[in-house]
C-alpha cells in the first residue's frame, strides 16, 4: 500500500491577530478534510527566527506578507512559498515569483461604507493608521474609502491618530476626542480594525459623545476579544480569512506535488458583517430618549432599571416612558431588554464563555430567564442560538 509522504510546513503569522489566527484555522480545515499530511512548524513570535529563515529545512511555507520583514527573509527561500496579505490597487505592489492570496481590501471598506448608508447616515469618515511599511494595507483601505467617497461627490475624512503605547495614551485619545468633536453629526465612521474602532469607541464614551445617535461605529475583523472589551458591542465585517487559509494551503499543496503557479493573485471577498448596537443608527429628536439610549447601551449588562435611566436624564419616569412611546414606540424597559439581548448574541457568538457565564455577564437574573427571553424573542434556546453562529463562522 503507497503512503502518504509528510511535508513539513512553516507557517509564518502572528497569533496574536484574530486575522492571522483565523488564516491558521482555514489552514487547519483544509488539512482535516484533504489527505494532505503535513507537519507544522508555527511558533508564537516567528519573527525571532527570520534571519536564518532561508536555512529551513522544511518542504514549504505559508506567511503573512504583510509584515515587509517577512517578504524580505522569505525572498531568499529555495522551498516553496505561498504569501497571504492584503490586496492592492497597483499590480507593482505585490511580490513577485509567489502565488498571493488576498482580502479584497477595497470590498471590505465598500461593504462598511455600505451599511453605514444603509442605516440612514450621509456624513463618513474612516479612522485609519499612521502611514508605515507594516500599515500598507490600512493605506489601501483608505485609499477605497477615498475612491468610494469621491464616486459620490464627497471629501474624504480619514483620521490617523497616533501610534499608542502607555506613555503616549492620554495624548491619544485626546487627539480623537477633538477629531470627533470636530465632526458634523451624525457620522458613520469606520475603524480600519476592530482594534481602532474600539479606540474610538472608548473615546466617544469619555467624551459623552452618544454611540450610534452621533457617531456610528463599524470595524473591521470580527474578533470576538473586542466584543468583549467593550461597552457598546461593536459591528464589524467578518473577513474571510478562514477562507484565504483554505485556499492558500490548497495552492502550497499543488506546489508541492510539481504545479508551478508564480505571481497567482486570489482575492477573497468579506463574509458578510456581525451588526451590534455601534452600528444601529436610528434618528432621534428627543434629547432625553438619545441620551437615556446612550445610557441604556452603557449600563444595561449591569442590571440598570427605568428609574435609574430617568434618574441619569433628569426627568421622571413617566415622563420618559411617554418619551419613549412617542420616539421608538415601546418601553424604557423593552429597549434595555433588547440590548441585554444583543449583548448576550455577541457572546455566544464566542465559544470561550459558557452559556452561564454570558447570561450573567449581560445582566439577566437567571440562565433560565435568558432562555425564556430567547426562545420569546429568537425562537430558538442560547444553545441552539450558540450552535448555529458557530457553524456559520466555521468554528465547529
Amino acid at each position: 500500500m503507497k503512503t502518504t509522504k509528510t511535508h513539513r510546513i512553516a507557517l509564518l503569522f502572528n497569533a496574536n491577530k484574530i486575522f492571522d489566527r483565523d488564516i491558521i484555522s482555514g489552514i487547519a480545515a483544509y488539512l482535516g478534510s484533504t489527505r494532505a499530511a503535513w507537519d507544522l512548524y508555527l511558533e508564537e513570535d516567528f519573527r525571532l527566527r527570520l534571519g536564518d529563515i532561508e536555512r529551513w529545512q522544511g518542504d514549504g511555507v505559508i506567511a503573512d506578507f504583510d509584515d515587509p520583514a517577512v517578504a524580505e527573509a522569505l525572498s531568499r527561500c529555495s522551498v516553496p512559498v505561498v504569501a497571504v496579505g492584503g490586496s492592492y490597487a497597483s499590480e507593482e505592489e505585490y511580490p513577485r515569483g509567489v502565488p498571493y492570496v488576498a482580502t479584497d481590501n477595497f470590498k471590505l471598506t465598500k461593504l462598511a461604507h455600505d451599511h453605514l448608508i444603509d442605516v440612514g447616515l450621509h456624513r463618513f469618515a474612516m479612522f485609519s493608521l499612521p502611514k508605515a511599511k507594516e500599515n500598507r494595507w490600512a493605506q489601501e483601505r483608505e485609499n477605497a474609502f477615498s475612491a468610494l467617497m469621491r464616486s459620490n461627490g464627497m471629501e474624504p475624512e480619514i483620521f490617523r491618530g497616533c501610534e499608542t503605547s502607555a506613555s503616549s495614551w492620554d495624548e491619544a485619545v485626546q487627539g480623537q476626542i477633538a477629531w470627533l468633536r470636530s465632526l458634523p453629526k451624525p457620522v458613520g465612521i469606520i475603524g480600519v480594525t476592530d482594534a481602532r474602532a474600539r479606540q474610538l469607541l472608548q473615546a466617544c464614551i469619555i467624551a459623552g459623545i452618544e454611540v450610534p445617535e452621533q457617531v456610528a461605529l463599524i470595524g473591521i475583523d470580527n474578533d470576538p476579544l473586542v466584543r468583549v472589551l467593550t461597552r457598546i458591542p461593536l459591528s464589524s465585517v467578518i473577513q474571510g480569512a478562514q477562507e484565504m487559509g483554505r485556499t492558500a494551503a490548497h495552492l502550497l499543496e499543488q506546489m508541492l506535488h510539481g504545479v508551478r503557479l508564480p505571481n497567482t493573485r486570489i482575492l477573497v471577498p468579506p463574509a458578510g458583517i456581525n451588526v451590534f448596537a455601534s452600528s444601529q443608527h436610528q434618528p432621534v429628536k428627543h434629547p432625553q430618549v438619545m441620551r437615556a439610549r446612550h445610557f441604556i447601551r452603557q449600563y444595561a449588562c449591569q442590571g440598570i432599571k427605568t428609574h435609574q435611566v430617568a434618574e441619569h436624564v433628569g426627568v421622571s419616569r413617566s415622563s420618559l416612558e411617554a418619551y419613549f412611546r412617542q420616539e421608538l414606540g415601546c418601553s424604557v424597559h423593552d429597549v434595555i431588554l433588547r440590548f441585554k439581548l444583543d449583548a448576550a448574541k455577541a457572546g455566544l457568538a464566542s465559544a470561550e464563555r459558557t452559556i452561564a457565564d454570558v447570561a450573567l455577564g449581560c445582566g439577566f437574573t437567571s440562565t433560565q430567564y435568558m432562555h425564556l427571553v430567547f426562545k420569546r424573542e429568537l425562537g430558538c434556546t442560547p444553545r441552539a442560538y450558540r450552535d448555529r453562529a458557530l457553524s456559520a463562522s466555521g468554528s465547529v
